[in-house]
């Protein structure tokens, strides 16, 4: 049957924007009473909410990071800590991930959930105008980081050094004193008051950002960090228009496949170091060797997508013969030019809406969109075409299988040298230091890494849209993306930054080399009773293993 029957408030429609060549056309949700100056100031206040929510969730997870860090390298054995940090690593990711999932089954709802009927809402979580319920993801999120910080009032003031095996007992006596002096400096760092912390933070922040390994290793985390919020925080939105996914399927995507395979990269460098006891050079050649096989595998993603899908007066202009026909025909019908209801034509070419397509009718049951007919913009063996809701997707899903894989092994590999690079820190710096060098390591990265990285990414992807959604005379949202570009442009965002943490690993090995062939020709060419010793100390060093 054929309908264009009124909807409810707030709610869009699959059966409106039809051609009406004796009407003013359709105007489905093209009001613009979202303009107004009184709504305008309800989304800054909306903004200041989140502002602040944000402000309190990086002081709430001071403790955990950086903090934590420092406290399980200071209390847990020092052939244990690295696989104790490469698990707690491995279970910051476990929060996104969940975050993802749960994104994927909030996202199948609408958003106005909580004040229409779900039989009132005419569209499906296919339509690219769905708008699911990311709202209630926070509250599902904020009742469980509630729950999970009760157990923390219950941690004693000072924890036990954990107990070490024989044989680290016995190559630890030579070591007491040098410990207790360690132990000393910690403390007296740690009991400074509030103003006396103020005079000592630049010195420290100093003597860290001079220190050749510290800042190479940072800068190295700098650059995979941006890209992890690039991957955060647009991979979802590149799945959607690369392979024609749904947003929850995409999000499901990133959280059962890409946060785990993180996570496993993350333990298994964690294991590996406490398996084999590596030194400061053997960390960093490790950090490099993933790299480097991340870089490889990487590569390819670049060259595994979609083209553009055929869209008639975007990909397809007026400057073809195709477009003039589609512009010429669609005159007719009164279009509202901010129609947005993308139709796919029974001639494999998409449509911004009905209305763009000459449809005059549309049948329906239960709600749904079945067909549109009396399309006379669409030509099918010289007869009037039909058209489907939705839009026409791409023909290249077959290469989903294969980026995803991909991906998730570079995510590994990468993955594995994120433990390895924190040893780096924890062992390259002064020991009373480490709490103040992993605070200044959080907050470059939070600065340098975490603030600019979505900007960076969302400009970049911003320069490859073909077609905007104005509001209000201002640009809204991409309806459609030039895809090639979209690719290479993310992806090669995403390989860029994975070069620049591979070139700062390679110079943090040739340091450390250096220095460890310096130290072996010290304590091999001098006569010094003293320097001899130092040299050799400072290759049997607590600091010099991880």
């Amino acid at each position: 049957m054929s309908t264009t029957s009124p909807l409810p408030v707030g709610v869009f429609s699959n059966t409106t924007d039809l051609c009406q060549p004796e009407g003013m056309g359709s105007s489905g949700n093209l009001s613009d009473s979202i303009c107004a100056p009184h709504t305008a100031r309800e989304n800054h206040e909306v903004l200041l909410v989140m502002f602040i929510a944000q402000v309190l969730l990086g002081i709430g997870g001071v403790p955990i990071q950086p903090f934590g860090i420092s406290y399980i390298d200071d209390f847990a054995s020092e052939r244990n800590s690295p696989l104790y940090l490469g698990i707690l690593f491995s279970l910051t990711v476990v929060g996104p991930g969940v975050g993802f999932m749960l994104g994927s089954g909030m996202l199948r709802f609408y958003v106005d959930i909580d004040k229409v009927a779900g039989d009132e809402v005419l569209l499906t979580n296919k339509d690219p105008r769905w708008v699911g319920a990311w709202w209630l993801g926070f509250l599902v999120a904020a009742s469980l980081v509630a729950v999970s910080a009760v157990p923390y009032f219950f941690f004693p003031r000072e924890m036990p050094k954990e107990v070490t095996s024989g044989k680290e007992i016995s190559s630890k006596k030579s070591k007491d004193e040098l410990l207790r002096q360690l132990r000393s400096r910690s403390e007296h760092v740690q009991n400074l008051s509030l103003l006396q912390f103020i005079k000592y933070f630049p010195v420290v922040l100093l003597r860290n950002l001079r220190h050749p390994v510290y800042l190479l290793v940072v800068l190295a985390q700098v650059n995979l960090s941006a890209m992890v919020a690039g991957l955060a925080t647009f991979m979802g939105k590149f799945l959607e228009r690369q392979f024609s996914l749904t947003a929850s399927f995409a999000n499901m995507i990133i959280g059962s496949v890409n946060i785990p395979g993180a996570m496993v990269g993350i333990v298994v460098g964690g294991a590996i170091l406490k398996r084999f006891q590596m030194s400061l050079k053997q960390c960093s050649a490790m950090c490099v060797f993933g790299m480097l096989l991340c870089l490889i595998l990487a590569f390819p993603l670049v060259f595994l997508g979609c083209p553009t899908q055929k869209v008639a007066g975007v990909t397809y202009r007026e400057s073809s013969e195709f477009g003039r026909y589609a512009s010429e025909c669609s005159i007719q019908c009164n279009c509202p030019k901010k129609a947005y209801n993308p139709i796919c034509g029974s001639d494999g070419i998409e449509y911004i809406s009905p209305c763009y397509a000459g449809c005059s009718s549309v049948s329906t049951a239960n709600n749904s969109v079945l067909n549109y007919t009396n399309c006379i913009c669409i030509s099918e063996n010289g007869l009037v075409g039909s058209a489907k809701s939705g839009t026409c997707g791409t023909s290249c899903s077959h290469l989903l299988l294969p980026f995803v894989v991909l991906s998730c092994l570079a995510g590994i590999l990468a993955s594995t040298s994120h433990t390895p690079s924190f040893m780096l820190i924890l062992r390259s710096i002064q020991p009373e230091d480490k709490s103040f060098a992993v605070g200044i390591q959080f907050m470059l990265l939070r600065v340098l890494a975490w603030m600019p990285g979505p900007v960076l990414y969302g400009s970049a992807i911003d320069t490859t849209c073909i077609l905007w959604e104005n509001k209000c005379d201002r640009k809204a949202s991409c309806r459609y993306y030039d895809n090639n570009l979209f690719r290479q442009r993310y992806l090669g965002l995403q390989f860029f930054f994975e070069v620049g943490a591979f070139l700062c690993f390679v110079m943090v090995y040739m340091i450390l080399r250096r220095q460890e062939k310096d130290a072996s020709n010290v304590a091999e060419t001098t006569t010094d009773p003293e320097k001899k010793k130092l040299a050799e100390n400072s290759k049997k060093s607590p600091e010099s293993k991880v």
